[in-house]
């Protein structure tokens, strides 16, 4: 009799089962879009601050009285403040868990920024001087590295292989679309209304997307993280520091960024001295590089999935973004040494950055999963941090590069340097298995 019963308590208990566990299935299928509105929004945020502000570099230079050099410094140090706190990050993520880190990063952002907006900014009586803007922008940086690491690892939990790449590619056009309104947004706040109001609003965005963190943002179901579905790569006792392969992407993803880095920071100054633009086309075309950035990286996404072809992807736009700046370096070439044909080159000039910028920028959420992947879901924010690492790097550097390339080799010099970078970086993306 007694075993009877226990039959009938197995038999009555496996309905119950199948129920939670398809009840845990719709919590992830339904609650998982909102885990990538997260990541969307937090990138969103910080983008607008890290792309915004360069946006932004002829009223910097202007308003707070910079020479090129000084420009390209304050610029350099927010993403030297990101390079070195990425890494930081990112092991705090894996160990601390992504909402925490994500809301304390998030958190002290938005109040750092409205401290500048009081703090470290010009007006007639006052003018900052270099080092205090230089050293708001350096911890402005060293806060926002938080975000990086700890959204993607949260979209990694919530995502399985085959869908990671469209996920982690969404969350990669929050990159274009936060840099895109900061650049159409920004430069023309920071001369109507300084900028106090261009701290101010990039705060508000920050303190917003942290309510949303704190709202929606938590582990998945019991059984249904991601990081348990024996995937990953590389185990989670393992750490993806000892791990070649996740050194290559890192370290390739990092040079491929140097000509974008070279967009990003000082297209608005290569349109306006060179090519004798005004802010709105500076503001559209800045625009027009994120928004084809966005179409590129959700394509992207979708289509390495489909094709399971993430390193032959990496390759072939590492081949691409040489040749389109090696073509901008042409334009601009002719246009120095024939100065008769600079008024008919300056569309061509600015449609070819165009083309450069968007090819440049295509490809991270590609990356960033093939990383990911190989490092194992549960080491995701020490992979991604490390990989931002050699990112914001490249976002130290190149501003502090920049001026003194202009010196020794004008515009032509800039643009063949990014060419040559791109090049570099095709060998160090893995082959295809």
């Amino acid at each position: 009799m007694s075993l009877v019963a226990t039959d009938l308590e197995c038999n009555q208990g496996k309905p119950r089962q199948q129920a939670a566990a398809a009840g845990a299935t719709a919590v992830r299928s339904n609650h998982r879009w909102k885990v990538l509105g997260i990541g969307v929004a937090a990138n969103a945020s910080f983008s607008a601050t890290f792309s915004g502000i360069p946006a932004t570099a002829v009223f910097l230079r202007s308003g707070y009285h910079l020479g090129n050099g000084q420009l390209g410094l304050v610029l350099g140090l927010l993403g030297l403040g990101v390079a070195l706190s990425e890494l930081p990050w990112g092991l705090l993520t894996d160990r601390w868990s992504d909402r925490r880190v994500l809301l304390t990063g998030l958190g002290a952002t938005a109040a750092w920024l409205l401290l500048m907006a009081f703090m470290v900014v010009p007006s007639p009586a006052y003018i900052p001087g270099v080092a205090p803007l230089a050293a708001t922008l350096l911890v402005t940086g060293l806060l926002g590295g938080s975000v990086n690491g700890s959204s993607g690892r949260a979209i990694m939990a919530w995502f399985r292989e085959g869908e990671r790449g469209f996920a982690m590619s969404i969350r990669q056009t929050a990159v274009p679309l936060g840099g895109g309104l900061g650049a159409l947004v920004l430069p023309s706040l920071a001369s109507t209304h300084g900028f106090a109001a261009v701290y101010g609003l990039l705060a508000a965005f920050s303190a917003v997307t942290a309510l949303f963190a704190w709202r929606w943002l938590r582990q998945p179901p019991i059984g249904e993280d991601a990081t348990s579905a024996g995937n990953a790569t590389v185990s989670a006792g393992s750490t993806p520091l000892r791990n070649p392969d996740v050194w290559r992407i890192a370290m390739a993803i990092g040079l491929l960024c140097v000509p974008q880095v070279a967009v990003l920071t000082f297209a608005s100054v290569f349109l306006h001295d060179f090519g004798g633009m005004g802010t709105a086309v500076i503001s559209a075309s800045l625009a027009a590089v994120q928004v084809g950035a966005m179409v590129m990286r959700v394509w992207s996404g979708r289509f390495t999935d489909r094709h399971g072809n993430r390193r032959s992807f990496l390759r072939l736009f590492s081949l691409l973004s040489a040749v389109a700046f090696a073509t901008l370096t042409l334009l601009v070439f002719v246009a120095t040494t024939m100065p008769g044909w600079q008024p008919v080159l300056a569309t061509m000039t600015v449609a070819a950055l165009i083309v450069a910028g968007v090819c440049v920028s295509a490809w991270h959420g590609v990356a960033y999963t093939e990383l990911a992947t190989l490092a194992g879901a549960s080491n995701a924010g020490t992979a991604l941090g490390l990989a931002n690492s050699f990112v914001f790097v490249s976002f130290f550097l190149v501003p502090i590069a920049i001026p003194g390339l202009l010196v020794v080799g004008s515009w032509t010099g800039v643009w063949l340097v990014a060419a040559i970078c791109a090049l570099i970086a095709w060998p160090i993306f893995l082959r295809p298995a």
